[in-house]
């Protein structure tokens, strides 16, 4: 190994240029950032929503930065809440190697110093790449920060990591909690404040993921796979791995998903009819999600195999209004849930796949096995797919004319000569907002 991969990591997202990115990661940066505008947008009907704008107004009274669907805040606070926003609603996209989600910590701090300077749309591009290759990178060589934007050199990049590093925090003891969300917009906070502290100069670590002494890769994984975070690193965009949901839930429950709307789609059937639902899934997706046929609230319904499963043969859809009490507190579709849908697993299955087989009155079964989810790399959605979720979501929020604009204006990101005009387009209570719903 060459180079100590934190340094490595550091001069690739210090020296990225727009003609260095393929055309293939470019339009996947693209179709990750309007996902995660629609996820945001879908995020003020999180149950925890209100309590994290309520930090964010507090942590300062300035206002330079846009919330998504929201008005301004400081640059801490739109970037925290941002970041909430996104993953509020468990829709928000996944790094299927590594199960983590890449958009909540590396959009918010993105568009907020964008915004703040005033950058070009291919700047925002740049640094969206830069900041999920390097995120997914890390990802699978066992925290980062690419702050592209602030055309920092390799040296400031490698501190910035080890400042963001050093502000990590949460562990999967928190799993089954909305906490496990929090990490997540705390990531974007940290990764802020260390692009902001490593433009001062601040002294840190140049090697943290490898330091033997408290470095990542140490702590965690006794000394993880560093060969992997520099592999091909420029010519093979681990990035465009980050796949996508279709439908709101767990994303390891993804495949059942799939697996159960391939099943609506070719059989016309009556819910009424159904005797049982079995589910095979992979020890992991079992352990997470197999084990709650009596949810209590949203948070316990989006990541419910029993009740998504059940929602999903009941409705033939699977939007948030799925998961609202009016809904997944229905007697019947409880009952539904906790004595008809039996969940297993299966040792041959992994990450999100799954089997599904239903079982009708008469003894007739229907059985299907699903892969690849809708929305991972070798089952991805369609553009038109994406946007379609985006305009679903930003009704509430945005009028109809400026949804339009917002998609356009993703679309064509490179051509667009300041993210202040898109941050504009995308703020609920700025004036002309205000104007548009008083027409």
């Amino acid at each position: 190994m060459s180079e100590e991969p934190t340094q490595a990591l550091a001069r690739f997202a210090a020296e990225l240029q727009y003609d260095g990115i393929p055309e293939k990661a470019r339009e996947h940066c693209k179709a990750l950032l309007i996902d995660a505008l629609a996820c945001a947008l879908a995020g003020y009907r999180g149950e925890e929503t209100h309590q994290l704008a309520a930090l964010a107004v507090a942590l300062a009274q300035s206002e330079e930065s846009s919330v998504i669907g929201g008005e301004k805040l400081s640059l801490a606070g739109a970037t925290l809440l941002n970041g909430y926003l996104i993953t509020a609603v468990t829709m928000c996209d996944v790094h299927r190697a590594t199960m983590t989600h890449v958009t909540p910590e590396v959009v918010p701090p993105v568009l907020a110093i964008a915004e703040r300077d005033g950058a070009t749309g291919r700047d925002l591009l740049v640094a969206l790449a830069a900041g999920c290759e390097v995120t997914t990178r890390i990802g699978i060589g066992l925290d980062y920060s690419a702050f592209r934007l602030r055309g920092f050199d390799a040296d400031t990049v490698a501190r910035a990591f080890g400042l963001a590093g050093s502000q990590a925090a949460g562990t999967f003891a928190a799993w089954g909690t909305p906490t496990v969300k929090f990490h997540q917009c705390r990531g974007a906070l940290s990764g802020l404040l260390a692009a902001l502290l490593a433009e001062q100069n601040f002294l840190a670590t140049r090697e943290f993921l490898t330091a033997r002494d408290g470095g990542l890769y140490a702590s965690y994984s006794n000394g993880g796979r560093p060969d992997l975070v520099t592999a091909d690193l420029g010519r093979r965009w681990e990035l465009e791995q980050i796949a996508l949901r279709l439908w709101p839930s767990a994303s390891l429950l993804q495949g059942m998903n799939t697996a159960l709307f391939d099943l609506i789609a070719q059989q016309k059937f009556d819910p009424s009819t159904i005797e049982t639902v079995r589910i095979k899934l992979g020890q992991t997706a079992f352990d997470m999600h197999g084990k709650l046929p009596r949810y209590q609230g949203k948070f316990e319904a989006l990541i419910s195999g029993h009740y998504t499963a059940a929602a999903a043969l009941h409705d033939r859809a699977l939007t948030l209004d799925q998961f609202e009490p009016a809904r997944y507190d229905d007697p019947q579709l409880r009952r539904f849930a906790e004595e008809q849908v039996e969940i297993r697993v299966d040792p041959a299955l992994s990450g999100a796949e799954a089997v599904v087989e239903i079982r009708m009155a008469g003894g007739k079964t229907l059985s299907v096995r699903c892969n690849h989810p809708r929305g991972s790399f070798e089952n991805p959605l369609s553009r038109a797919e994406i946007e379609e979720k985006f305009r679903t979501y930003a009704r509430d929020r945005l009028p109809a004319t400026r949804i339009e604009e917002v998609i356009a204006a993703v679309n064509q990101l490179e051509n667009l000569a300041s993210v202040r005009t898109l941050m504009d387009l995308l703020r609920h209570g700025s004036r002309r907002a205000r104007d548009e719903r008083a027409a």
